[in-house]
């Protein structure tokens, strides 16, 4: 009954500017952001530009966001990324009801989706191979964060 309960009191809708800190306080908070990734308001909001989305998962009754799926576009693929429910929210149900609608949006698109889990996370893993995500073999994945070194 709780879970009901929960998922009644949930909403999912587009990100808002007045988000920003919250959300940033709940990326920090599940380990999910980091200013070193470029986590920031200006590439929210170029992401959003190019057809990307950030979806937010909030209770109706108090405002909290839950959730957050943050879905970069760049003409071929979508990057499904920053997907996580905020601790006191995991177990519920709501990564499935996130998911399904960050699916939906990708569906609409007409491109592929795809993602980054930590090898560790097995419930991340577990979640995504349920809703048709495939490992895709081998592959190391590697970053240059700092250009203004090159």
């Amino acid at each position: 009954m709780e879970n009901t309960y929960l998922h009644n009191d949930m909403k999912i809708r587009d990100y808002r500017e007045t988000d920003y800190n919250e959300i940033m306080n709940f990326w920090n908070l599940t380990d999910m952001g980091n200013p070193e990734r470029g986590d920031n308001s200006e590439t929210i909001n170029k992401t959003l530009e190019l057809g990307g989305k950030l979806l937010v998962m909030e209770s109706k009754s108090s405002g909290q966001i839950c959730g957050t799926s943050w879905m970069t576009y760049d003409g071929r693929r979508i990057l499904l990324h920053h997907f996580g429910i905020l601790p006191e929210c995991q177990g519920k149900g709501l990564s499935k009801i996130l998911l399904k609608e960050s699916l939906l949006f990708a569906k609409k698109t007409g491109a592929q989706i795809k993602l980054e889990v930590h090898s560790t996370n097995i419930k991340a893993i577990s979640l995504y191979k349920k809703f048709g995500f495939k490992h895709l073999g081998e592959y190391n994945v590697y970053i240059i964060r700092e250009v203004s070194n090159l």
